[in-house]
């Protein structure tokens, strides 16, 4: 049996400090043809997340979890801007 590809999201900083720390449980992408067509109708073995692009042998820039989906919602939030916009929020809590 073939393993699940990996879902693959670089981070700023900051968010990947609060992902490590436990205070962020959800990491959002824009509702965008681009995230549609990797996230809608897709399985993934797991999710690493990466702050920024790191070398591949660099382990402390990288968090490993499992894939457990993810969710379309609206939110207001800082980065998108100061209007609400639709999201997928994929889960990266424990």
């Amino acid at each position: 049996m073939t393993e699940l590809p990996s879902l693959i999201l670089p981070l700023k900083r900051l968010y990947f400090d609060q992902i490590k720390s436990g205070e962020k449980v959800e990491e959002y992408r824009l509702c965008t043809p681009y995230w549609r067509k990797r996230l809608e109708h897709r399985h993934y073995g797991r999710i690493v997340l990466t702050l920024g692009y790191p070398k591949a042998d660099d382990h402390e820039r990288r968090i490993v979890k499992p894939w457990r989906g993810y969710v379309e919602r609206t939110i207001k939030h800082p980065h998108f801007g100061p209007h609400p916009v639709r999201v997928f929020a994929i889960h990266v809590g424990a």
